[in-house]
């Protein structure tokens, strides 16, 4: 059994950490909780269905044709920023390699000196000095990166993400530096598609009460109905959050440092990243270039996996099967061959006369028949006959002989190596 290393390419996205989850070959990265991702899309779809069903067709003939189309434009750009939003790397920074850790490891201990037994060592952080603020990186013990100013380590991601705002579950991902302004433009958009639909809802029904009546009106339009509530409770979450999100962009904050009070005014620090102008604020987030993504998902990278083989080539431990020799010589008994063999090997000597007179003489050229010695005396007969077997057993079985003289075997096994009995 042998393994053999064999190298494939792979793509980068397969072995990142984190709890990410990735599809089209990479190109689309979400969190695993998509639980909610799909109720959104569920109610976004699901309302703007019955709206397009029941209402359109009413106010298309009797106020404008104009009111479905810009229904149909608003509801496709509301599902472009979701996706878009929700597909897109938010900005996750890649972990450091074994090399850049253990490098950054010697600084650290390097720059703290030795930690005296049972004092807590000093907290890792590197100060950077930005617009005239000093601002504290603070060391990711999961990445094992200093992370850059702004960045936070998600814990639904596992990743450090930077420019970290929030883990919004409804979009299904991170909301950071790369898909920032897509999740601001969604909850816009997604507040006037509701207070859209919301209102002309109501116009359809006061319209159909002018000439049926209020209540016959709701009979005939359970759908309105429907669309209604699930506007009326929507609207207010969906707005409160486009305003906090305004309010933040204007400040040129994240939402997670709105949470922490980073930029609060305690201890005379104020936020330096702020341009002190709300439209150059506004225009820096909305309108500042795309950043591209720096974990290069659907690059390519080796990876080496082990294959086993099984090598059929025979053991030098492994003993051949035992072959039977015929020899020509008698087998003659001695004083060391026990009692109760001797009638067997007289047997078996009859028995192979007998067999050799039954035969006939082959037609074609005989061979030379062995030379019998003279049996001038029982002596000089067995000493003959062995010498001439353990020659021939020792050249066919070189390497078995003096392992079958350690085994020890029994008496019947020794019948094949009649020659080593006398010698032993």
């Amino acid at each position: 059994m042998s393994a053999v290393m064999i190298t494939r390419k792979v793509r980068k996205w397969e072995r990142l950490p984190g709890k990410n989850t990735f599809c089209c070959d990479g190109r689309v990265m979400m969190a695993r909780q998509k639980g909610v991702f799909y109720l959104t899309m569920f109610l976004i779809m699901g309302t703007c269905s019955l709206f397009f069903a029941f209402e359109c067709p009413y106010l298309a003939v009797h106020l404008s044709p104009a009111i479905p189309v810009f229904a149909v434009l608003l509801f496709l750009f509301v599902m472009a920023m979701l996706l878009r939003t929700s597909f897109s790397d938010p900005g996750v920074l890649p972990r450091a390699l074994p090399e850049e850790a253990a490098f950054i490891e010697m600084e650290i201990e390097a720059a703290n000196g030795n930690v005296p037994a049972g004092q807590r060592p000093p907290p890792r952080i590197r100060n950077v000095q930005i617009n005239n603020q000093i601002v504290k990186l603070k060391y990711c013990y999961t990445c094992k990166i200093f992370r850059p100013p702004r960045a936070s380590h998600c814990s639904i991601c596992d990743n450090c993400v930077d420019r970290f705002d929030h883990h919004c579950p409804w979009v299904g991902n991170c909301v950071g530096k790369r898909n920032y302004r897509y999740f601001y433009l969604f909850t816009l958009s997604l507040s006037l598609l509701t207070i859209y639909i919301f209102a002309f809802d109501i116009v359809h029904v006061v319209m159909r009460s002018v000439d049926k009546g209020f209540l016959n009106t709701l009979q005939e339009t359970p759908g309105t109905v429907l669309e209604v509530l699930v506007c009326f409770f929507t609207l207010w979450s969906v707005v409160g959050l486009t305003g906090f999100h305004t309010y933040l962009i204007s400040l040129n904050q994240t939402t997670n440092e709105d949470i922490k009070g980073s930029w609060s005014g305690k201890n005379r620090v104020q936020n330096p990243y702020s341009h002190k102008n709300i439209i150059k604020n506004c225009c820096e987030v909305l309108c500042g270039p795309a950043y591209p993504s720096v974990l290069d998902r659907r690059g390519l990278m080796p990876e080496e996996s082990s294959s086993a083989l099984t090598s059929f080539a025979p053991s030098s431990t492994s003993i051949p099967a035992p072959q039977t020799t015929k020899t020509t010589a008698p087998l003659i008994p001695n004083e060391h061959t026990p009692d109760d063999v001797k009638p067997s090997i007289a047997a078996s000597a009859e028995k192979t006369s007998s067999h050799k007179a039954k035969s006939p003489p082959p037609k074609e050229e005989q061979p030379p028949l062995p030379t019998v010695p003279p049996l001038a005396s029982p002596e000089t007969d067995a000493e003959t006959s062995i010498s001439k077997d353990k020659m021939q057993v020792t050249q066919l079985f070189p390497t078995l002989v003096p392992d079958f003289l350690k085994s020890g075997s029994s008496a019947a096994s020794w019948l094949i190596f009649p020659a080593f009995t006398a010698d032993v």
